[in-house]
C-alpha cells in the first residue's frame, strides 16, 4: 500500500491509495498485456528512475494487485492477480476518455509494444468488428492485430517480444499498415481512410487499400460532447 492517505473512508480514495502513485497505473497498463520482467518493465517505461519502480512494484504487491510468478522454472516476472486483473475495463475506460484529449505528441514522447496494443484494445469495438488480419508499424514497434468472431488478439513483432510474449501467429497478415501518431484522427473519425491516406497519416505498403475501412471500423472512439 502506498504511503500516502487521503484520510477518507470512501472506495475511490482507497482506489487512488493504491494505484494513484506516478508511474502507478502505467505498470498495471503494461502488466495487463502480459507478465513482465522488472528489466522488461523499465525498457518499457524508459523515463521511470529504478528506485520509483522497485517501489511501486512493491506497494502493488502489498496492495494485492500484482504478485510475483516463476518463469519457466528460471527467473521471476511480475503478473497482475486476478484483483489486478479487474482494472482492465477500468483502464480501457480511462484510455478512452484520455483519448479526447491526445494532441500531437511532445518531445520525447515514445510509442511503446505495450501502450500500442492497449491502444488498440482501447479503441477496439467488437460490435463493428469483422474478420482482420494486419500488421501495425508505428515508429520501431510493430504489431499484428487479429480478429476473429469478434475478439482481438495481439502480438508484438518488433521489438522482439519478452520471452514472456506468447506464440507469433503463423502465416503473414493480409496487410501492412504504417502509421505515425496521426492515426488517431482516423481512430476518432476525424478523416476517411481515405482521407488519411491522402494526408499520408497511414499508408498501406502491402494488401488492398480497402482493409483501411475495415480498421477504421473496427478500431474507433467517438468524440464526446464538450
Amino acid at each position: 500500500m502506498a504511503a500516502r492517505s487521503y484520510g477518507q473512508y470512501c472506495g475511490v480514495t482507497t482506489a487512488v491509495e493504491l494505484i494513484g502513485e506516478r508511474w502507478a497505473l502505467l505498470i498495471v497498463r503494461d502488466l495487463l498485456v502480459g507478465p513482465r520482467r522488472y528489466t522488461d518493465l523499465k525498457q518499457g517505461l524508459p523515463r521511470i528512475p529504478t528506485n520509483i519502480l522497485s517501489s511501486r512494484l512493491k506497494e502493488l504487491q502489498e496492495g494485492g494487485v500484482v504478485r510475483r510468478a516463476p518463469l519457466h522454472g528460471s527467473g521471476l516476472v511480475y503478473e497482475l492477480t486476478p484483483y489486478g486483473q479487474a482494472l482492465e475495463p477500468i483502464v480501457l475506460a480511462l484510455g478512452r476518455w484520455g483519448f479526447q484529449a491526445m494532441g500531437d505528441p511532445g518531445e520525447g514522447d515514445v510509442v511503446t509494444p505495450d501502450s500500442l496494443t492497449m491502444a488498440l484494445r482501447t479503441s477496439f469495438r467488437p460490435d463493428r468488428a469483422t474478420r482482420l488480419d494486419v500488421e501495425l508499424h508505428v515508429g520501431d514497434v510493430a504489431l499484428r492485430a487479429i480478429v476473429r468472431d469478434g475478439a482481438l488478439r495481439v502480438a508484438q513483432l518488433a521489438p522482439p517480444a519478452p520471452p514472456v510474449g506468447g506464440v507469433l501467429p503463423a502465416g503473414d497478415a493480409e496487410a501492412i499498415l504504417v502509421a505515425g501518431p496521426g492515426i488517431r484522427h482516423l481512430i476518432a473519425g476525424d478523416v476517411t481512410p481515405a482521407e488519411a491516406v491522402a494526408q499520408d497519416l497511414v499508408a498501406v505498403v502491402r494488401g488492398d487499400e480497402r482493409i483501411l475501412d475495415v480498421f477504421a471500423r473496427t478500431f474507433r472512439i467517438d468524440r464526446l460532447a464538450a
